[in-house]
């Protein structure tokens, strides 16, 4: 989508600074994140037996038949025998012919299956015959299997910044993707493509001098197009939570992050009562590891990963259906960032969506079930993280760039530098630093199948497992 195409619609202004405002609803720059000062809202049975034999009947014996010469095996029950009950043909028989006569054909020798003999109706007279029931098809190996309906659905998102003399700056261009109740999207990227702002037009936090285009639902609101006063009461806490990448900016710097979370606990939760208020505030700060001896402190007084740590257990209070997490692990050590990951994914595999933002590869690794690579402001490959991360390895050279650069693998840069977001090229903004790129790369590449790009990777060198690669690879 081009700025010209697109209907390009002013950005809801953003709630203006008031100490102790609304912590979800701040935007970037000075109020908290949590929701602190948000207004709450307020078969039937059959008779007859595939071969057409009555039921038996249950209850006081009856008087005995006189003997009569039995059936020959197979043949059908005469009709004197129950004159209220119609044979019910067995699945497959052609009614329209009259019954054959003399004695019965031979059965067909019984067909064999995976388990053993398959019983036929000869074999056992009077038995209804069963049909096997359907076996669901199994997708094949790759195949993308059926998907829950999304909780978000961005379609060809775009967002613009108008600056004095008529300069428009592409921070997003076209984004689109999904994000289904129990999966993890995670959104990589080099610093300054874009990210950050795609997250802010979700939730209506971009400057008064941002254009969006495009459309973003939530269930059936366009969150694009929602004004401020529907985001602050019904989005933001509520149906979104937000992990802020400067969490200390969006903390109340009056405030100890104990009142954050208990503020927060009795607007998000509902939660009466001081002692109530306050067991929940520590539940929420233990779920992310956040000392409870530091919940009296103030915002200035906590390190950064402290700081990251109460935000996130913010984010975490109103058990939100989708969670927009910025940069979650900013800060924090190994140990602290494979808890706070595994926590995310617990908040996940309870039914929630999560869009995590992020540079750090090897945390998308172990908590994504799918990856949007995003270059210049554009997402140029979207696919399952098995086979991002594994085999066969992302298709665009960018995104195998990026996960070439870690130590663990050749740890070599991708070349260059990313192009100014103000003045792109018309073609592929990565053909200056492709070693593939040739003259087709001058026009714009169209998204298909899981990548944007004229010359997608097929088959390198790095398809190979990471424990099989030789020393010389890993080495630094």
């Amino acid at each position: 989508m081009t700025a010209k195409d697109a209907t390009w619609r002013p950005a809801s202004p953003a709630p203006s600074p008031a100490g102790g405002g609304d912590a979800a609803s701040a935007p970037p720059g000075g109020q908290p994140v949590s929701a602190a000062r948000g207004d709450s809202e307020p078969a039937g049975t059959g008779t007859a037996s595939a071969a057409g034999s009555p039921a038996p009947t249950v209850g006081a014996p009856a008087p005995a038949p006189e003997p009569t010469a039995p059936a020959p095996t197979g043949a059908p029950a005469a009709a004197a025998e129950a004159p209220d009950t119609p044979a019910v043909p067995a699945p497959g028989v052609d009614t329209t012919r009259p019954a054959p006569t003399g004695p019965p054909a031979p059965p067909a020798p019984a067909p064999t299956g995976p388990t053993g003999p398959l019983a036929s109706a000869a074999e056992a007279p009077g038995t209804p015959a069963v049909p096997a029931p359907d076996t669901p098809a199994v997708p094949a190996p790759g195949a993308e299997r059926t998907r829950p309906a999304p909780v978000l659905s961005v379609r060809d998102l775009s967002v613009r910044f108008l600056l004095p003399g008529g300069r428009r700056i592409a921070a997003v261009s076209g984004a689109s993707f999904d994000v289904a109740p129990g999966e993890c999207l995670a959104l990589i990227g080099e610093s300054g493509c874009g990210k950050s702002v795609l997250a802010s037009a979700l939730l209506g936090l971009l400057p008064a001098n941002a254009r969006t285009a495009g459309h973003a639902h939530l269930g059936g609101l366009d969150l694009l197009t929602a004004g401020e006063r529907t985001l602050a009461r019904t989005v933001r806490g509520r149906r979104v939570g937000l992990v802020p990448q400067s969490p200390a900016a969006h903390l109340t710097p009056v405030r100890t992050i104990r009142s954050h979370l208990e503020e927060t606990v009795a607007h998000l939760t509902g939660v009466r009562g001081r002692a109530a208020r306050r067991a929940a505030a520590e539940q929420a700060a233990h779920r992310t590891e956040f000392p409870l001896d530091h919940l009296d402190r103030h915002p200035h007084e906590l390190s950064g990963g402290l700081a990251q740590r109460a935000a996130t257990a913010l984010a975490l209070v109103g058990d939100a259906p989708l969670l927009l997490a910025d940069e979650p692990t900013t800060g924090l050590d190994r140990d602290l960032v494979d808890r706070t990951v595994d926590e995310l994914r617990r908040h996940v595999d309870d039914g929630h969506a999560l869009l995590m933002i992020t540079h750090d590869l090897t945390a998308a690794e172990r908590i994504a079930d799918r990856v949007a690579v995003m270059y210049a402001g554009r997402i140029v490959e979207l696919t399952d993280a098995a086979r991002f991360f594994g085999t066969p390895g992302p298709r665009h050279p960018y995104s195998r760039g990026l996960l070439e650069a870690l130590p663990e693998r050749s740890f070599t840069p991708v070349p260059g530098l990313p192009p100014e977001l103000g003045s792109l090229p018309e073609g592929c903004a990565f053909a200056p630093r492709c070693d593939r790129a040739t003259d087709a790369c001058a026009a714009l590449p169209p998204f298909e199948h899981t990548v944007a790009c004229h010359h997608p990777v097929t088959a390198t060198p790095a398809d190979t497992p990471t424990a099989a690669r030789t020393p010389e690879d890993t080495r630094a």
